[in-house]
């Protein structure tokens, strides 16, 4: 039941000690004075008279404290290391909302130096988490593993599972607003992918949520608009047929710019276009050239 952390694979992360600053000689000084406390004969004893506890929460304390003193020193690998190491050992005390506290500040750390790591803690905070039903917290790091493979790990198919799983446990707390904000990440992504059926399949789910919504009702042309064009570069008969549809269900996006637009395609004269639109803008333009009908509508 030791916590026998090998100190010196820490040394490697760190300057001669004549140029360590005071920050990082406290954080060593606290993961030897810990190493020395989880192990050897005095643990053993301490085990016999049923203090094996204490032994592990003064070390959970200790590895705590080196880490935050890292973090002040900004060596971020060391830092994670040592949280790791506390969460590791608040398991087997069985305190495991103390345990995922800790994965999720070594994830925190460990996203500044080296992001797989990063995602590895967090995943086991959210594994703890679902365990204690606490699934609106597992969402919210769901949503930050998936901002990792956006940004830092360039994996767009690996975000989008995990902003389907945060989807999926906001819904099922009856968190629908920020269930929401997961699809239409997830509908973005997949439109970019070429994946457009499951694109419009969220964009109209979307929609139809949020247009009874009184707060929330502007926002379902865009969502509707977005269908639509996803549909345009599908099939431009199918998305005629959408817009008729999206008409009915929301009579409101009739008189809207974007329905407009749908309907003579001259969107610069009515708004500018960012990335996204720009981009399912030319596929739609390149889809209806590819099958002999291009009149330069889109230009």
């Amino acid at each position: 039941m030791g916590c026998n952390f090998p100190v010196w694979l820490l040394l490697p992360l760190l300057p001669p000690p004549q140029h360590l600053n005071g920050n990082r000689q406290d954080g060593i000084a606290a993961l030897q004075f810990t190493s020395g406390t989880c192990h050897g004969s005095d643990h053993i004893s301490s085990v016999e008279h049923g203090r094996g506890n204490t032994k592990i929460e003064e070390a959970c304390e200790m590895y705590t404290r080196a880490a935050n003193m890292f973090k002040m020193a900004k060596n971020w690998s060391a830092a994670g290391n040592a949280f790791c190491q506390a969460a590791k050992l608040h398991m087997q005390l069985q305190s495991k909302h103390d345990s995922a506290t800790s994965f999720v500040d070594a994830g925190n750390a460990y996203k500044k130096a080296d992001p797989q790591e990063a995602i590895n803690c967090l995943n086991a905070a959210i594994d703890i988490y679902t365990d204690m039903g606490r699934f609106t917290i597992a969402a919210k790091h769901h949503i930050t593993i998936a901002e990792i493979y956006e940004t830092e790990l360039v994996d767009i198919e690996k975000a989008i599972a995990h902003y389907e799983q945060s989807a999926d446990y906001y819904k099922g707390e009856e968190s629908n607003s920020s269930a929401n904000k997961c699809l239409l990440k997830v509908a973005a992504y997949a439109a970019q992918l070429e994946q457009y059926q499951k694109a419009i399949e969220i964009y109209e789910q979307v929609g139809a949520n949020t247009m009874d919504n009184p707060l929330l009702k502007y926002s379902a042309k865009d969502y509707f608009f977005k269908a639509a064009l996803c549909h345009f570069i599908v099939d431009e008969l199918n998305a005629k047929l959408a817009l008729e549809k999206y008409e009915e269900m929301f009579p409101a996006f009739t008189d809207s710019r974007e329905c407009k637009l749908l309907k003579v395609k001259e969107f610069d004269s009515i708004s500018r276009l960012d990335q996204w639109l720009t981009t399912m803008l030319l596929r739609i333009k390149k889809s209806i050239q590819g099958d002999g009908e291009g009149d330069g509508d889109l230009k």
